[in-house]
C-alpha cells in the first residue's frame, strides 16, 4: 500500500456514462460490490447520487452492521466518491474511509480507477496492517469485473 490509498484500473470497453449512471445508482451497488459485504439500500436512500447525498447500505462481513455514506466529489461522468462511516455516535469517532471512482474516456472505452483512500479514517494505521490492503485491491478488481460485466453486457457467471 503506497500511502493512505489503494487503487486499481480496468478500461472497460463502454462510454463513461453508463459506468457513472450505474455507480451514481445505489440500489445496484450490492450487484457490483466485489467483496460481498454490500447488502443492500437502506429505505430512504436516493435513487441517485448526486453532490451531497447521503445513503445507508446494510452490511455483513461476519456480523450484519449498518454503513452511511455521504457524496463528496461529483463530477458527472467523471468522477464520484464518497465517504463511510458507521451511523450515530460511532460514526463520529471511527472510520471515514473514502471510495472513488474516476472515469476517463480513452481509446477503446473508459478508464476506469477504484480507490480506498483512508487518509481521513480515523483507523488509518490499523487498516494498513496485515493482509487488509491487499484483500481490499483484490475486492475492488473484482468490482471492476462487475461493473465491465454489467455495462457491457458479458454475463460471465
Amino acid at each position: 500500500m503506497e500511502g493512505d490509498t489503494v487503487s486499481v484500473e480496468r478500461v472497460i470497453a463502454v462510454a463513461p456514462g453508463a459506468i457513472f449512471d450505474l455507480l451514481a445508482d445505489v440500489a445496484r451497488h450490492t450487484e457490483i460490490d466485489g467483496s460481498g459485504t454490500v447488502k443492500q439500500a437502506k429505505v430512504g436512500s436516493p435513487q441517485r447520487l448526486s453532490m451531497g447525498s447521503t445513503f445507508g447500505m446494510s452490511m455483513h462481513m461476519g456480523i450484519n452492521y449498518s454503513m452511511v455514506s455521504t457524496v463528496i466529489e461529483f463530477e458527472e461522468n467523471r468522477r464520484i466518491a464518497w465517504q463511510s462511516r458507521p451511523g450515530g455516535l460511532l460514526g463520529r469517532i471511527a472510520a471515514g474511509r473514502i471510495w472513488r471512482y474516476e472515469l476517463e474516456p480513452v481509446q477503446g472505452g473508459t478508464r476506469v480507477t477504484e480507490s480506498w483512500d483512508i487518509s481521513q479514517d480515523h483507523q488509518r494505521l490499523l487498516l494498513k496492517l496485515g493482509g487488509l490492503p491487499e484483500k481490499t485491491r483484490s475486492n475492488m478488481e473484482k468490482t471492476l469485473e462487475r461493473i465491465e460485466r454489467l455495462t457491457t453486457n458479458h454475463d460471465t457467471t
